[in-house]
């Protein structure tokens, strides 16, 4: 028996705790110790075991400095100049509070047990609150900020004995969330023009100490938030999400130098808040210090990540000894989100699409014989279809397509095949007909159901010519069918008309179609993309919504919805599974749309049931 296993077995390896895509994404915040006095616009600097809080509001302007060990707070010797919305940076030991109102740009420097003030910023009288900053005590920066009734795009870099301007944000902008070094330092989000008003800026930027450069967004905009970390490892948390009011945020998210992540919520919403800037530590650590929610509070919030890491790998399996539990790693769907694409260079609706989520074809819309390739970042437009149509019949990838049917001044069957550059007319439907719902194939294998003309019509797509097969049970137009095969399909939702839109679930089997789970709300124009047991619907129309659900082979589950409600868009019909979908295009109101939008699934642990 020890043979067999010797030759034939696997070691599960044996972990503490769950894998987890970063260290970051393994953090948690768990609650401290309360300042002795309930303070917003707090500065604040160290490590979450040795930190320092100075400055702030209560709601008059202190001086006190208060100091953490990890549990408590005490206070100890009072900064020289009250102030409230500065910055700081450093240890414990050998800190910095610099700007702030109303101190005219005043810096102190503490070593431990003296407050001793040093150069003042280049802004004199018209110093800024609420700027952006990190760095240490001897090389710290200050970006944008609030001198008076304006926003600023002055930056300023402190060399530990003296200010200096250097170039200027591309953003005016305050109340923005910093963190890093002078070399590479991040200003992320906060408030822009015109001055007074609510709204916020996702736009990030980073000083790389000559210059700054755009990078990418944060997902959800904020202002008066804190931010901790470096250029590869940073976080920002809590904040003002408010459009016309104070709404205090509890999101972290977390920055690997190229992408922003949602991370773990704060036990306590909150804003105006004092942090902890780390660089060195990067988002391992860090302290969120009193704050408004929007009453001042006195709690403060340590986040910490995990001691133990091992990165999560797809399929990877593993016992779990903390929980006692057999995990394995796989895809989360259906529990994915939505994200922002590229925009199509065209708007249009009605349109044919083709694919997956990283190689995507758009064409044969209302009004246009354009075509557009996307290749996961961008899309390109290609050589034209041949007859101008709309609500086509569809399906196959990025390199090889096919559009068939479709409305000009009337029912057509033109048939025409993508080959990767150019489209050729093949032959005909063999029922001229339009509204179509998709198809379920590739190129060369494709099955189209439904239609004007044909309400219940099937034909199969042999990779020459168009056979009718058997019919749908419940003939109708513009529902959703998707599948990566011609012999296992599924027909979705449909219409006569608004609002009689149909509920139906059909699935083809190779040979005929079989009714199975409705959906809860009937519902037409949808995109769609997967298999016949793991896929997605997404959109409708009209009335349009962002509305997703997801097929599991027996059930409907309704997910995460569109950001922008639309239907009759393009779709990767082929994608494979309930994990990923591209829906572009599309009719919204109050018009077409360039909008792409992306749907992913994360890889989670899950507990493998052994009996």
């Amino acid at each position: 028996m020890s043979k067999y296993k010797e030759i034939k077995g696997f070691k599960v390896q044996t972990l503490a705790s769950d894998t987890a895509a970063s260290v970051a994404s393994t953090g948690t915040w768990s609650s401290g110790g309360n300042l002795n006095t309930a303070r917003g616009q707090v500065v604040g600097f160290g490590v979450t075991a040795a930190a320092g809080a100075a400055m702030g509001t209560s709601p008059s302007l202190v001086t006190s400095f208060e100091q953490y060990d990890g549990s408590s707070w005490t206070e100890t010797t009072d900064i020289n100049t009250a102030g409230r919305n500065g910055l700081g940076t450093g240890t414990l030991t050998a800190g910095l509070i610099y700007g702030g109102w109303p101190r005219a740009g005043k810096t102190e420097s503490w070593n431990g047990s003296a407050w001793t003030e040093v150069g003042d910023m280049t802004r004199g009288a018209n110093a800024s609150q609420s700027q952006a900053g990190g760095g240490s005590q001897t090389a710290a920066f200050a970006a944008g900020g609030e001198p008076g009734t304006t926003y600023s795009q002055l930056a300023e870099i402190w060399n530990g004995s003296s200010w200096t301007e250097v170039a200027e944000l591309s953003t005016l902008r305050q109340a923005a969330q910093g963190f890093g070094v002078t070399t590479a330092g991040y200003v992320a989000s906060g408030y822009s023009p015109p001055v007074g008003s609510p709204y916020k800026t996702a736009n990030v930027e980073v000083y790389d100490g000559s210059s700054w450069t755009e990078t990418t967004n944060v997902n959800t905009a904020v202002g008066q938030g804190g931010g901790a970390g470096n250029a590869t490892s940073g976080i920002i948390f809590a904040g003002n999400t408010g459009s016309t009011s104070a709404v205090a945020a509890a999101k972290t998210e977390f920055w690997d130098g190229s992408s922003w992540t949602e991370l773990a919520d704060m036990s306590t919403a909150r804003y105006q808040l004092g942090k902890t800037v780390n660089p060195s530590t990067g988002s391992t650590d860090a302290l969120a210090i009193g704050g408004e929610v929007p009453s001042y509070v006195a709690s403060t919030e340590e986040w910490a990540t995990s001691s133990s890491f091992t990165k999560i790998n797809l399929g990877q399996v593993y016992y779990n000894s903390g929980s006692n539990a057999f995990k394995v790693t796989q895809l989360s769907g259906p529990t994915g989100t939505w994200a922002s694409a590229a925009n199509l260079s065209t708007a249009r609706s009605s349109s044919m699409g083709a694919g997956s989520q990283t190689a995507a074809i758009a064409g044969m819309s209302s009004g246009s014989t354009n075509t557009e390739i996307y290749d996961g970042s961008s899309w390109t437009e290609v050589n034209n279809n041949n007859t101008q149509r709309s609500v086509t019949f569809c399906g196959g990838t990025s390199t090889a397509a096919l559009g068939a049917g479709g409305y000009t001044t009337t029912n057509v069957g033109i048939t025409e095949l993508w080959n990767g550059s150019t489209w050729t007319e093949v032959n005909d439907l063999n029922t001229a007909r339009r509204d179509g719902a998709g198809g379920n194939g590739t190129s060369t294998a494709l099955i189209i159901a439904g239609g004007s003309g044909g309400d219940a019509l099937t034909e199969s797509w042999n990779g020459t010519s168009w056979s009718e097969v058997n019919d749908l049970n419940n003939g109708r137009i513009t529902g959703s069918q998707f599948g990566t095969s011609s012999t296992a399909g599924i027909y979705v939702g449909g219409a006569p008309s608004s609002p009689s839109y149909r509920v139906y679930t059909e699935l083809w089997d190779g040979t005929s179609w079989t009714e199975t789970t409705d959906l809860s709300t009937g519902k037409a124009a949808m995109g769609g993309s997967g298999s016949s047991t793991s896929g997605l619907i997404f959109g409708k129309g009209p009335p349009f919504t962002g509305a997703t659900e997801a097929w599991n082979g027996s059930t409907w589950t309704e997910i995460a919805d569109l950001a922008t409600a639309r239907g009759s868009g393009g779709s990767s019909r082929t994608a494979g599974t309930s994990s990923e979908a591209l829906f572009f295009n599309g009719e919204a109101a109050p018009g077409a749309t360039v909008v792409t939008e992306a749907f992913s699934a994360a890889e989670v642990n899950s507990t493998i049931t052994v009996s």
